[in-house]
């Protein structure tokens, strides 16, 4: 290969490494490995050239980068909650905002369809919910059905069961992100057309006072395991400066990770459902508390603290 055409295939790359830094571990290992690739092809070709002068250059500032970060390895389970998860949601916020979106239209549809058509609810959320939250209803107890099995029982079935689906979800999105998508259209059809039951029973606010203590967590949660499953469609479908096995196996490891930072929140949300739901009759200022506390968590940690750890880290970044 002739050196302008190698330097032109790879010069976004080289660029974004040489301008965009990271203190991701595996990231920086996956960035060297490549980068010394290219080196000993232009040391082989291209010997005295500008171009592999540049790339010795770039590897081992690049070395310098992961000899820094090798300190870091002892605190790994702390620095991913607390600066790889974060900056994870950064990276991708477009695909946040798209999951967001889809499950926003999705549950309108949801919605608009139990208004217009009356048997939509009994299709989507079975004869026996519809039936038995009925009978909870006539007798004074509409929420009866978070009281009917144990804590610890409950807990464990939904916390498993959650976690698996989000899993699924994830992995579904290998399919060109079709699967994400899928699972989006199915769980805002299904919220939205509970929640208009629930409305079109004059118990509208107090679903939401009862229902979401849990739901805010366990939605949002399910929200951004769509976001990682996108993360690993367009990864394959937009490569981006990337080869497309390497695009998808970068994309598999940050959704996994997405993923998996989502298991406390399931537990949590689980915690709640099995725990504190089933106490309907709690005092109005108390279940405002806790879904004002999940609500503000959430948009904290996924939103406005990913964007002070970046901009720090910029700021950094240019004083050195």
């Amino acid at each position: 290969m002739r050196e302008p055409l190698f330097v032109k295939q790879n010069s976004n790359k080289w660029s974004s490494y040489e301008n965009t830094s990271t203190n991701n571990p595996d990231e920086l290992a996956e960035r060297f490995i490549e980068i010394t690739d290219d080196l000993a092809y232009a040391k082989t070709f291209y010997p005295k050239s500008k171009t592999t002068v540049y790339l010795n250059g770039l590897a081992a500032k690049l070395h310098q980068s992961i000899y820094k970060n090798k300190t870091e390895k002892s605190n790994r389970f702390i620095l991913f909650w607390t600066r790889e998860l974060p900056l994870l949601f950064k990276t991708y916020q477009n695909q946040l905002l798209y999951s967001f979106l889809f499950f926003l239209v999705f549950t309108s549809i949801g919605a608009l369809s139990a208004k217009y058509d009356e048997n939509f609810v009994r299709l989507i959320l079975g004869d026996q919910y519809v039936d038995m939250t009925n009978a909870n209803i006539a007798k004074g107890d509409p929420f009866g059905v978070y009281k009917q099995a144990g804590e610890f029982p409950m807990f464990f079935m939904i916390a498993s069961n959650n976690i698996y689906v989000a899993f699924v979800n994830f992995v579904s999105g290998i399919i060109f992100s079709v699967g994400a998508v899928y699972f989006a259209f199915r769980n805002g059809v299904m919220l939205g057309s509970f929640e208009y039951y629930f409305f079109s029973k004059g118990l509208g606010m107090q679903s939401v006072l009862v229902i979401w203590i849990h739901g805010t967590l366990e939605i949002l949660s399910f929200i951004i395991a769509g976001a990682a499953g996108l993360v690993l469609g367009n990864s394959f479908l937009f490569p981006k400066t990337y080869n497309r096995f390497v695009s998808l196996k970068k994309g598999a490891k940050d959704g996994m990770k997405m993923t998996i930072g989502l298991v406390p929140l399931f537990l949590t949300a689980a915690f709640f459902e099995s725990f504190v739901t089933r106490h309907t009759e709690m005092p109005v200022w108390l279940s405002v508390s806790i879904l004002t506390l999940s609500l503000t968590f959430m948009i904290w940690y996924v939103i406005i603290y990913p964007n002070i750890l970046t901009r720090n880290q910029k700021s950094h970044d240019a004083k050195n």
